[in-house]
């Protein structure tokens, strides 16, 4: 891999949702670009796992089990973290769900104030909370060239066809939330961006659909005819994180093969 903003002295990222999909994929091309990662996951076996998968020498990369939504479990990872490996350049918050009950996407008129609150916790209340145990160290120990990249959704940007309202209104919280992080965090010189994925080949996206025959319909309306990669989100979370994309912050890059133009 061309090496033209690779980390000599391996700036750390730390990944949330690392453990799987779009998250993993962000740990491995981040690592490729020459970050230290810190896989961080709900789940610590498949946390574990990525970070292993990272390849580099022992104790290169690393991996923490924490909840996202959990005001004390966040703090105290970050304390960890920063104390024990050294503090975070790029903060990447992939960490989200899609709550389907019983296989469907729930109405609104169906929809359980439980769901909404789980729902607004993970995806929403995760950035809120991550990006400030960020900032607030940022302030105290500045670094060069910090970064945050959050997750929204072609779904919030479009009202959503396969995705809950619930879904779709903690994404679009998301998407606030980043510029009002974005111009908080400018004179520190870190710059707060989002990427909206667009139909990505995930489980998510798999749930969403009942056959083979749907997700190739999908793809017919996509204007680039396929269903994005895992990968093809990566390559602009490695992007944002770099030093080239000095000038980008409060903006939202999608990825959606050109579902949605603006």
């Amino acid at each position: 891999m061309a090496d033209h903003h690779a980390q000599p002295h391996g700036r750390l990222a730390l990944v949330t949702g690392g453990g799987r999909g779009i998250g993993e994929a962000v740990c491995r091309r981040l690592a490729a670009s020459g970050f230290r990662v810190v896989v961080a996951d709900i789940d610590g076996g498949n946390a574990r796992a990525v970070a292993q998968a990272l390849g580099a020498e022992p104790g290169f990369h690393h991996f923490r089990q924490f909840d996202v939504s959990d005001e004390a479990a966040v703090e105290a990872a970050f304390d960890d973290i920063e104390g024990s490996i050294g503090p975070v350049a790029a903060l990447v918050c992939v960490a989200g769900i899609l709550l389907m009950p019983g296989g469907e996407r729930s109405l609104i008129k169906d929809t359980s104030l439980e769901d909404w609150e789980r729902t607004f916790a993970v995806n929403a209340r995760s950035v809120f909370l991550c990006g400030r145990a960020y900032l607030r160290r940022r302030e105290a120990a500045p670094v060069a060239h910090g970064r945050i990249v959050t997750f929204g959704s072609v779904a919030a940007q479009l009202g959503g066809y396969r995705s809950s309202a619930t879904y779709i209104g903690a994404k679009s919280a998301v998407l606030g939330l980043t510029k009002a992080m974005a111009r908080e965090s400018a004179h520190m010189g870190v710059t707060v961006n989002s990427v909206a994925p667009g139909l990505i080949d995930t489980d998510m996206l798999r749930g969403t659909v009942q056959s083979s025959g749907a997700l190739a319909a999908a793809a017919a309306n996509i204007p680039l005819g396929r269903i994005g990669t895992v990968g093809d989100v990566a390559g602009a979370v490695d992007y944002l994180v770099s030093e080239q994309a000095a000038y980008i912050t409060g903006n939202v890059i999608d990825v959606n093969g050109g579902y949605r133009m603006q």
